[in-house]
């Protein structure tokens, strides 16, 4: 009898002396009985072992310029096949999702999907890469890595988008299929992640130390900036030195902007000049790459060469406007080399993004 996609075995657990299991994926740990869900909803005890509820079905499927991940240095320009499911592993009160990472309903998954339909559709699509984003790829981990076999024997690459909130066993396994990620680094305190994410800062930063040393995977980094919260000039000068020590200059740094949402719509949304404010002091502790993101800001979405400092990649939001790089990714004009996945570059994608109709669920 075949297992239905919906309860499909999950990997990352281990059976309690009482009986219950303990899901092993993030630093939750959430300990399950017969029945129950743990936080992210989305991985249950049924039949005294872990199923993921998701695995084949999807919140929708895009097509994305790269840029919008946010990743400005793999492979500027190029599209990216964007999808994600439901649910999530932290309780973010600001979400900018919260209809997809926050649903309990598994009715909102209207698109299935196996792994090789997934690479197919993105190859006939012309993508470059199939991005697993919109709710947080590490508890549908199964699935994504089922998808990233699939792709990577197409020749297509693979993206996470996610906060990094995972353990260091499921941490190896599932970044080995994953050939760039951009990391949520929500705040550069615990206070923060407790009171606002109900998790804890220091598993995101042992993913971040964890990339940076231990794998090829390119990775860059996004805060969402949210005022009076997380947007002091001393905590992002403490984030940005803590990148610099242990990550190095050449990791890109995005500061994004906050909109009222979820549980925080008394917050106002974020300046445009806290964001020029935040690169300004993330480029003066020393950081290549820092961009602003979600706002029309030339100067901050440009990418310049960290030797002759000549604008080498213009963008305004997500097009591009200017790509002065050469293929291997070199500057013309002094020949430093910028950090990064780069190849030929032809037209760019522009700020698009394309609904992609896969198979829909009958609800008769």
């Amino acid at each position: 009898m075949s297992i239905p996609e919906s309860h499909y075995p999950a990997r990352w657990w281990r059976v309690l002396p009482d009986g219950r299991i303990e899901c092993d994926l993030c630093p939750r740990f959430c300990k399950l009985h017969e029945g129950q869900r743990g936080l992210c909803f989305v991985r249950k005890m049924e039949g005294g072992k872990m199923v993921l509820t998701t695995y084949g079905r999807s919140s929708g499927f895009c097509v994305d310029p790269i840029e919008k991940k946010p990743l400005n240095h793999f492979y500027p320009g190029s599209s990216v096949f964007s999808f994600g499911t439901a649910g999530c592993n932290l309780a973010c009160k600001f979400c900018q999702n919260w209809d997809i990472s926050k649903s309990r309903e598994t009715d909102t998954l209207m698109d299935r999907a196996s792994p090789d339909e997934i690479a197919a559709a993105a190859e006939k699509s012309g993508c470059k890469s199939v991005a697993f984003t919109y709710n947080d790829p590490v508890i549908f981990a199964e699935y994504a890595m089922d998808v990233a076999d699939a792709c990577h024997a197409r020749g297509l690459k693979t993206v996470a988008v996610t906060a990094g909130y995972i353990t260091e066993e499921a941490r190896r396994e599932f970044f080995a299929k994953m050939d760039a990620a951009n990391v949520d680094l929500k705040a550069f305190t615990d206070d923060f992640y407790v009171q606002l994410t109900g998790a804890h800062l220091q598993p995101v930063l042992d993913t971040l130390t964890y990339l940076k040393r231990e794998t090829d995977t390119w990775f860059e980094i996004t805060t969402l900036l949210i005022p009076g919260h997380n947007d002091s000039d001393a905590e992002i000068e403490a984030m940005s030195r803590w990148i610099l020590r242990e990550l190095g200059p050449d990791v890109p740094l995005h500061f994004s902007a906050f909109h009222p949402d979820w549980k925080m719509r008394d917050v106002p949304p974020t300046p445009a000049a806290t964001l020029t404010r935040a690169r300004d002091i993330a480029l003066q502790a020393g950081l290549h790459y820092a961009y602003t993101g979600n706002v029309h800001d030339t100067t901050g979405g440009t990418t310049y060469c960290p030797g002759c400092h000549a604008p080498l990649i213009v963008r305004d939001w997500y097009r591009i406007d200017d790509y002065k790089l050469t293929p291997d990714g070199d500057c013309p004009h002094c020949g430093s080399a910028i950090a990064g996945r780069f190849g030929a570059f032809g037209h760019p994608f522009g700020n698009r993004r394309i609904p992609v109709a896969m198979h829909r669920e009958d609800r008769a």
